[in-house]
């Protein structure tokens, strides 16, 4: 079997030799670039229709949505640099989760250490909250570093590394334990679902609070207010 070209070329070479040289000639230069034309056809391998067909990004419409994520709360398909396709997704989302709770205490925190401080500490205080952990010293920030070490320890049973955090493969991710308040019961899955997304938004936003605060008094040198 030849290729096309070469079939086109053959064809005019054998039957058309009742053509003056000229138009020969002529008929021969188009059947080369005919022949070259197609030597630099894209092949057609099936990805074109494979990208059409995925799914886009509704946080970033630029980019495929990422698959893994599919199905957690919250999930608006955001994973520029592909994280969920190196990692647990479940432990992505943990961690998401968990950096947004602090980060909900922290902004507190900080606007609120400007106007009120614990009795012990009533002669430490200072209207810059990035000098707090200065002034408190050392003992006092590894106080809540070693706290929340063993409170991590114990809601989850001592499995606190990546490769062990999801050792119970039935725990949602961010789920612990803890509603004091009793606000998940009677609830339907969809109005549970509703609480969380609210919790992984608040939690967005505040740690987008929080780096705002610290680097704008990082920045001014001001207090906050």
């Amino acid at each position: 079997h030849q290729p096309r070209p070469v079939q086109f070329r053959r064809f005019l070479f054998n039957n058309l030799h009742h053509v003056n040289t000229a138009t020969m000639m002529k008929l021969a230069a188009f059947a080369s670039l005919v022949g070259s034309a197609a030597a630099f056809a894209p092949a057609s391998t099936g990805k074109a229709g494979t990208a059409l067909s995925a799914e886009m990004s509704k946080a970033m419409p630029f980019l495929t949505a990422p698959t893994n994520l599919d199905g957690y709360v919250g999930g608006v398909g955001f994973d520029p640099l592909g994280f969920s396709d190196n990692f647990d997704p479940k432990w992505l989302v943990e961690s998401e989760i968990k950096h947004g709770r602090v980060a909900m205490l922290a902004a507190a925190g900080f606007m609120a250490s400007q106007f009120v401080n614990f009795p012990m500490y009533a002669d430490m205080h200072v209207d810059d909250s990035n000098l707090a952990p200065q002034v408190v010293g050392v003992s006092a920030m590894l106080q809540i570093v070693c706290a929340a070490g063993i409170e991590e320890w114990r809601t989850n049973n001592g499995n606190v590394t990546m490769e062990t955090m999801f050792a119970n493969q039935d725990r949602a991710p961010g789920a612990l334990g803890f509603d004091p308040m009793g606000m998940m019961k009677g609830k339907s899955e969809a109005e549970i679902n509703d609480l969380k997304l609210k919790e992984i938004k608040n939690g967005r936003l505040a740690m987008l609070a929080i780096g705002g605060m610290i680097h704008h008094n990082f920045v001014t040198g001001d207090a906050l207010f």
